[in-house]
């Protein structure tokens, strides 16, 4: 069961409003769907077969941690190859998404301010970066 061997977690600046906190979940969710074929299981039509698309069969755990945890995460994420979809401030400062890319290519790695950073992988792996992380209340 691939299920059984997957872990996904979200986790967020726990600083930020909620406003803030759901977009940028959302935002580093769905960056992360394309990434893995099959993460979204099938569709289906309901009593009144109106259609609703398929959800992530793998669920999806919202986390919690202060902004340098979640930089810190992240790229203990990026070094054991895991994937990790993460949201900058800057996606959140800017109106138009060029205008987002070009602030992302002036930034250095370590001066990035992350929002969200959205971890998918091996379930002892993504579990071993997360333990001590909190439910996002």
């Amino acid at each position: 069961d691939l299920g059984a061997k997957l872990k996904w977690v979200v986790i967020v600046d726990e600083t930020l409003s909620p406003g803030q906190a759901v977009n940028a979940a959302v935002c580093v969710a769905a960056a992360t769907a394309p990434g893995v074929p099959g993460l979204l299981g099938p569709g289906g039509p309901d009593a009144g077969d109106h259609w609703h698309p398929g959800l992530p069969w793998a669920g999806c755990s919202i986390l919690a941690a202060s902004p340098a945890r979640l930089a810190e995460v992240r790229q203990q994420a990026i070094g054991r190859q895991l994937l990790a979809a993460d949201m900058p401030a800057s996606a959140q400062a800017t109106r138009v998404y060029d205008d987002y890319l070009r602030e992302l290519a002036k930034t250095e790695p370590g001066d990035l301010a992350l929002l969200a950073v959205s971890l998918l992988g091996p379930r002892n792996q993504v579990a071993k970066l997360v333990r001590h992380l909190e439910l996002l209340p």
